[in-house]
């Protein structure tokens, strides 16, 4: 199993959300002088708008000064950092060597069945986004997965989507 990160063309993005770059005059002027100032800067952009923009790189450049090439090189390289919208839960189920033993393949494959979606992709409704993720530090609780800061072990496929059809039901009240 591999874990795919998926990078929308620059058009798609721009088309899902117009962003407000003004949200971030506050970071960028906070740490433009700041030696070491990229990876701060690239939280603090993820923090106010959940993902990258890519129009927000421009900012950051103009700014800063720091070139595009070496933002989108730390950017695509820590699987912190997303290029694209999330949905409001992230869905991460692990695959690491304890939770692939108890078949994780199996939950992975139960969740995108009922969501209609593959690994990295977010549903229509903006509700999930699934992540397959390396290791989440919990085997003994494999096989595992974890939504927000709520971690959920001894999983089966049905059990998974139980959890998810739960949470579904608790966002359309």
């Amino acid at each position: 199993m591999r874990v795919k990160r998926i990078l929308q063309s620059k058009d798609e993005q721009e088309k899902n959300a117009p962003v407000d770059l003004s949200l971030m005059d506050h970071l960028l002027e906070k740490y433009k002088n700041k030696k070491g100032n990229l990876i701060p800067i690239l939280q603090g952009t993820q923090n106010i708008y959940g993902y990258l923009p890519h129009t927000a790189f421009a900012k950051i450049s103009e700014v800063t000064g720091l070139k595009l090439n070496e933002m989108y090189g730390v950017a695509t390289f820590y699987t912190q950092f997303r290029l694209n919208p999330v949905g409001k839960n992230i869905v991460k189920v692990c695959h690491g060597t304890a939770c692939h033993v108890q078949n994780a393949s199996a939950i992975s494959e139960a969740i995108e069945d009922t969501l209609g979606i593959k690994d990295g992709e977010t549903t229509p409704d903006g509700l999930f986004t699934l992540e397959s993720v390396a290791c989440l530090g919990c085997c003994s609780l494999a096989p595992v997965m974890m939504i927000g800061d709520n971690t959920f072990g001894k999983l089966t496929g049905s059990s998974a989507v139980k959890i998810l059809k739960e949470i579904k039901i608790k966002e359309s009240n």
